[in-house]
């Protein structure tokens, strides 16, 4: 049986739900970039100033020579974030199989086995879009595809607004006219790579073999064969799966590059973690950082936990390192989250033979420092690094 996935795409997010609080900015250019960054990128714009020649990650001091007199607002990315959760709960009364990004706009259906009770795929990507706009006023655009790839590309197509279907054995056909900059999933080095070869165009770059395609390409080289042919077997991920994670964020007062305010803030975020994994009497499998610079730009970092912890020292001691490897660039950061994942139940039964003797004496010290503070409130008692003044 051939799959059913529905894309749907709600253009310029970001701008998107800014202009939904604040409608007199409605049919104005608009910019979404951090403030008083000398470096600052355009995170988002309106599609009013997407007209003028503004675009993403485009230099903010260039964005305004475009315009001088065009409205800026700061990124919010919790505000995106759960304006996205909202969305996404929508689709369930059509199929679990829901899949969204976190601040981008995009949620991808599978609605394969979901016709007898709410009939063609069509029909509900055109109900979700009338749900959308009456309840949180988008308009997004929709595709019906059988891979997630092929759904995405045919937003693409009509982007800002329009809907696109393309039916079972029809992807070859519909990718082949089409430049390979709209392929997703294609790194820059690629797409330079394609453009050296003269192959600007789907149907020219499947000309190559994926034996020849090995040479430049290495072991990417089957990913891209199938890309260009419109095969993706890639499920789209069920809600319960993407929600075995917890994360938590820091904004710094200040935009700082100070080593010591980025481990604070860290610990900080550490401590407020594990203190859920432990009430919730699970462990982490695995963390990730992600530092927002003060230009817009992100860097992210992430590593394997073993074994699996929610002890707050053990777990600031892995991600220490996680952090400088985030750290890459001279610019002030401003934002920090840190998420944990691949959460399981707390493992009960111990090694015999393994001296866990700094472990046990870690673990009681934060399981007293937990009673501490579940007496006399969270400031009662505090580790050394959390004490640094951040002025």
């Amino acid at each position: 049986m051939n799959r059913s996935i529905i894309h749907l795409n709600i253009a310029d997010f970001a701008a998107a739900v800014e202009s939904n609080l604040q409608p007199s900015l409605k049919g104005y250019p608009l910019i979404i970039a951090p403030f008083g960054a000398p470096r600052a990128v355009v995170y988002d714009m309106s599609e009013e100033a997407y007209k003028e020649g503004i675009r993403k990650g485009m230099p903010l001091t260039r964005a305004k020579r475009l315009n001088k007199k065009i409205k800026i607002l700061p990124p919010h990315f919790n505000r995106y974030e759960q304006v996205m959760k909202d969305l996404l709960k929508e689709t369930f009364a059509y199929t679990p199989l829901s899949e969204s990004g976190t601040t981008d706009g995009h949620i991808f259906l599978d609605v394969t086995g979901s016709g007898r009770l709410f009939g063609p795929s069509v029909n509900v990507a055109f109900k979700l879009k009338k749900t959308f706009k009456k309840t949180f006023n988008f308009d997004p655009v929709w595709s019906v595809a059988t891979n997630k790839l092929v759904a995405k590309v045919a937003t693409r197509m009509v982007k800002p607004i329009g809907e696109y279907i393309v039916a079972p054995g029809e992807e070859k056909a519909f990718l082949a006219p089409l430049p390979v900059q709209l392929i997703p999933g294609l790194a820059k080095t690629e797409l330079t790579k394609l453009c050296e070869f003269n192959l600007l165009y789907v149907s020219q770059a499947r000309t190559l073999t994926l034996e020849q395609l090995k040479i430049p390409f290495h072991q990417r080289a089957p990913l891209i064969y199938d890309r260009i042919r419109g095969i993706d077997p890639a499920p789209v991920t069920q809600f319960y799966e993407t929600q075995s994670i917890i994360r938590a964020d820091h904004e710094f007062a200040d935009d700082t590059n100070n080593a010591t305010l980025l481990k604070k803030a860290l610990y900080l975020l550490i401590e407020k973690l594990c203190k859920t994994l432990r009430d919730r009497k699970l462990t982490a499998a695995a963390a990730k950082i992600i530092l927002l610079y003060s230009d817009g730009l992100q860097r992210s970092s992430k590593s394997k936990l073993t074994p699996s912890t929610s002890n707050d020292m053990a777990l600031f001691k892995k991600c220490v390192p996680l952090l400088y490897k985030a750290w890459t660039r001279r610019v002030r950061i401003r934002h920090m989250r840190l998420t944990c994942e691949k959460l399981s139940l707390q493992n009960m039964q111990k090694e015999l033979f393994f001296d866990r003797t700094k472990e046990v004496k870690q673990t009681g010290l934060i399981l007293t420092m937990d009673k501490i503070r579940a007496k006399f409130g969270r400031n009662s008692i505090k580790t050394g690094l959390t004490l640094i003044d951040e002025s």
